[in-house]
């Protein structure tokens, strides 16, 4: 056997003793199933197995990998007298010899022998014979040693599986390295064409992958094995196997793995009788009593890393890049990933350690990291760590709590942990709710949604609304509500939706917007409705605002809409300038209600100049970056931002992403400048705040100031410097898995993206410049690692791919009230920023020698202001022009 890096460096040549047809007696026999082997004779083959890793488009030479070359004898031990093919085989490895192809420098088997690279435990094991059964072509059992290394079983199972073969075409089930798996067959004219499903294999090694098909990672494999028969008999078998893994949200970070074996006849010779006996148990145990049927799917191969630092000793390393002055550079995130992976193989006392020993800086950093790794010892880290009854501890908690709530793959356990304990901080008490619904979500998702403490959590948001009277606690059910997103919540959300209390109805009609349409009832739509044309009472404006949302993104009828355009006109002022907006900015991007609205758009009476010249500053606007964003902001009468809105949304093949939303929500404030309230406005209590979701998870809202004296005593304090909603590191994509090749070799796939992210908001309002400004900050670095490996103990190859930015995104609303019509400039500026692609193969050996390639590329990407509509840039103009 020869084991080799491409372009092939030879290390060894071994036999391998085993299964293939008769050459005279084969499958041009009547009734054969299979290949048949005649007593007395040893059959003589060429193997040859590769595989290569590399970047998605990458070249063999470039690749990097390994080669095995073999000659292979097998010969016929035993077969049933009453069935010609049900035989048993032996398979057995001899050493030959070695030789080297690639030059001293870049061939890191250069002066290693067999025993070097392999060990004499390996070595001893790869040459002790082995057994196959085989009935009708296909492996019924596998024989070998208990104690060999898996390694060694695995590569034999391989070369054993590659056989399998039957002469007819169809679709069946067969047992073999790769699993319990689907092959279909196809047989022509001197050719049979074995297909793999390989979606269909089920092993015992499974994987985790990110819940949000945006953020996740996808596998194309194909396995195809193509035999040629000569005079009826196997010449040749080749097979060819790849899998491809490209991250869904940037193609171009993907890695392909290549498996190919070849296996050709050379000749026969005379070789040994076969035994005696009455059935494959027996003849087996007569042969060797310490052979085993140990079951031809591959088994799991534990990796050892021999000299790894611990996790303290990783922590150390790394714990500069996570303080916080670090955070909006890349290096935060990719030490992040760095540690996450320590973290998953450590124990729940090396984790406690390194909690304990953090500065208090670099401590919430530390956090996210744990939580994020999602194994039991870092969760019980955790809640060892934590003390909930302690309300100071509020933002250690919340920041294992958000983790908790953008966790890749969480279990029911992690839930069940969060919704148990006491509480020391009511903000806490509404995160835990919170994060408990989107928890609820994501289990719901993997098929989850009938286990216990789901069921239990799902009855406790159910019945949450209706349990309290106390307005903030109605407020947190209902958002666990909206990020469960449960079909069962939808009559919640529509009785809520009619509410008296305006913070009700805006967070039920925006929970009904995040639903697929077809949950939309008739009853649905005819709440929303009666809501946004107050048929039953009196709403305020921005609740108004959210039901024509709901009913513009809900499929509409003719008639819905017809009835929207006829309100324009009859609306307060700025709300009549918003859905003017709204309603151009569907037409505009083709959004799925464009249709009908250039229907009922060609009734004049819905139509026409004195509803479509209507002014103001309220806007409704929509863009493309990376993904699509949406801006609405909207106003009073008096001047004075009622709402403002920024989403942003990721999309791939078809799945959808709200990526984030902030939203910055004034009211009661018309009394600062003796301005009358608008309609269904004037009771309202001066009140200031934002609400943030991110990556479909909606977090805990943040005040700014609530009650005239906690405004007037904010009104002189505020400096503009935002007020911080969300700042931490996020596990965005999380994939891993084991790729079982037919070869026996695995291949090992992890891809991660870390993101350091800091969202704030503020809100200034001078009273002596008559000015207001509001602004929504988002700085953010992102880094994603995907690593494909090789790894058979004794050597090792891989690529891995990555890229890491850094971005600012800012949106500034300015608002001059000195005159009327007052002037309202939106600014959303994207920064100049740096992103770089990585691409790095490397190939070991347990000597240590390595040979290691790296690539990269680097650009700066222009910053840029988003255009706007052209209404807003002349605004711009003359807001700028008054200020100098």
């Amino acid at each position: 056997m020869t084991l080799s890096f491409p372009p092939y460096p030879c290390l060894l040549i071994v036999c391998f003793p085993l299964l293939i047809s008769d050459h005279t007696a084969t499958v041009t026999h009547c009734g054969a199933a299979g290949p048949r082997l005649n007593n007395n004779q040893l059959y003589k083959f060429s193997y040859t197995t590769e595989v290569l890793v590399d970047r998605a488009k990458g070249s063999k030479e470039g690749s990097a990998g390994y080669r095995i070359s073999s000659d292979v004898n097998v010969n016929l031990v035993w077969r049933d007298p009453s069935s010609k093919d049900n035989q048993l085989i032996q398979l057995a490895v001899c050493l030959i010899d070695h030789a080297t192809h690639r030059s001293e420098k870049k061939n890191v088997l250069h002066g290693s022998t067999a025993e070097s690279v392999l060990g004499k435990t390996k070595l001893a094991a790869l040459t002790k014979p082995f057994l196959l059964h085989l009935k009708n072509g296909k492996a019924k059992a596998f024989y070998s040693y208990w104690a060999e290394p898996a390694t060694i079983k695995n590569l034999k199972r391989g070369l054993a599986s590659l056989l399998q073969v039957q002469l007819n075409t169809g679709k069946v089930i067969e047992n073999d390295v790769s699993g319990r798996c689907t092959v279909e067959y196809k047989a022509v004219k001197g050719q049979v064409t074995r297909t793999k499903i390989l979606e269909t294999c089920k092993t015992a090694e499974t994987g985790f992958t990110t819940h949000s098909q945006v953020l996740g990672v996808s596998r194309k494999s194909s396995s195809v094995t193509t035999f040629t028969l000569e005079d009826g008999f196997i010449h040749s078998a080749v097979a060819e196997e790849t899998h491809s893994l490209a991250v869904n949200a940037r193609r171009s970070a993907a890695a392909t793995v290549v498996s190919r074996q070849t296996f050709t006849f050379v000749g026969t010779e005379a070789g040994p009788l076969e035994a005696a006996g009455k059935d494959v148990a027996g003849v087996v145990k007569s042969i060797d009593a310490k052979l085993a049927a140990v079951g031809i799917v591959a088994e799991k191969v534990k990796s050892q890393c021999k000299g790894c630092p611990s996790l303290f000793e990783h922590w150390q390393t790394q714990q500069k890049q996570l303080e916080p002055a670090s955070l909006s550079k890349a290096t935060a995130p990719r030490s992040f990933l760095a540690l996450l992976q320590s973290i998953r193989k450590a124990s729940k006392g090396e984790i406690l350690t390194v909690l304990k020993s953090a500065s208090k800086t670099s401590l919430p950093q530390v956090v996210d990291a744990v939580t994020s790794s999602q194994t039991d010892a870092s969760l019980d880290a955790m809640l060892e760590f934590l003390n909930f009854t302690d309300a100071k501890g509020l933002v250690l908690q919340e920041r294992f709590l958000y983790a908790c709530g953008f966790a890749s793959h969480p279990n029911e356990r992690m839930l069940q942990d969060i919704s148990k304990g006491k509480i020391g901080s009511t903000d806490i008490k509404e995160s835990v709710v919170i994060i408990m619904g989107a928890l609820v979500h994501k289990l719901c998702q993997k098929g989850g949604c009938n286990l216990p403490t789901v069921v239990q959590v799902k009855k406790l948001i159910l019945d949450g609304p209706g349990s309290t009277q106390v307005e903030s606690e109605v407020q947190m059910y209902l958002l666990a509500l909206k990020n469960s997103l449960l079909p069962e919540a939808i009559p919640i959300f529509t009785k809520y939706a009619e509410s008296e209390v305006g913070a009700y109805s805006t967070i039920a009609l925006t929970a009904l917007q995040r639903y697929n349409v077809n949950l939309m009832t008739d009853a649905v739509k005819q709440t929303v409705n009666r809501v946004y044309h107050q048929n039953r009472r009196v709403y305020e404006k921005n609740v108004r605002a959210a039901a024509a949302d709901v009913i513009l993104s809900s499929n509409p009828s003719y008639m819905e809409v017809k009835n929207l355009l006829l309100s324009i006109g009859h609306l307060p002022h700025e709300m009549n300038k918003y859905m003017l907006s709204k309603i151009q900015d569907i037409l505009h991007f083709q959004m799925p209600a464009s249709k009908v609205l250039r229907q009922a758009m060609k009734d004049m009476v819905s139509c026409n100049y004195d509803r479509f010249a209507k002014v103001g500053s309220s806007s409704a606007f929509s863009g493309f970056m990376s993904g699509s964003y949406f801006l609405d902001i909207l106003y009073s009468g008096s001047g004075i931002m009622r709402r403002s809105n920024m989403n942003i949304y990721g999309a791939s093949k078809g799945a959808m992403l709200h990526g984030l939303q902030v939203a910055i929500e004034a009211q009661g404030l018309e009394s600062l400048i003796a301005a009358t309230p608008d309609e269904g406005e004037g009771d309202l209590e001066s009140f200031a705040g934002m609400s943030a979701l991110l990556f479909d998870v909606q977090l805990r809202p943040v005040t700014f100031f609530k009650g005239y004296s906690d405004l007037m005593s904010k009104m002189f304090s505020m400096t503009g410097d935002p007020i911080n909603v969300v700042k931490g590191l996020i596990l965005l994509t999380d994939h891993s898995e084991v790729i079982q090749l037919q070869s026996g070799l695995k291949a090992s796939a992890e891809f991660q993206a870390g993101l350091a992210i800091d969202i704030s908001g503020g809100m200034e309002i001078s009273l002596w410049y008559r000015e207001s400004k509001t602004s929504v900050n988002n700085r953010g670095a992102l880094v994603l690692t995907g690593n494909v490996t090789v790894d058979m103990d004794f050597m090792r190859a891989g690529v891995e791919v990555s890229f890491e930015m850094e971005a600012s995104l800012d949106f500034i609303t300015t608002v001059q009230f000195s005159n009327y019509p007052f002037l309202v400039c939106m600014q959303m500026d994207k920064t100049t920023f740096p992103f770089s692609e990585y691409l790095t193969k490397y190939e070991s050996v347990p000597s240590g020698k390595s040979a290691v390639s790296h690539k990269s590329r680097k650009q700066l990407v222009p910053g840029s202001e988003f255009p706007l509509h052209q209404e807003n840039s002349n605004m711009c103009k003359k807001v700028f022009d008054s200020s100098w």
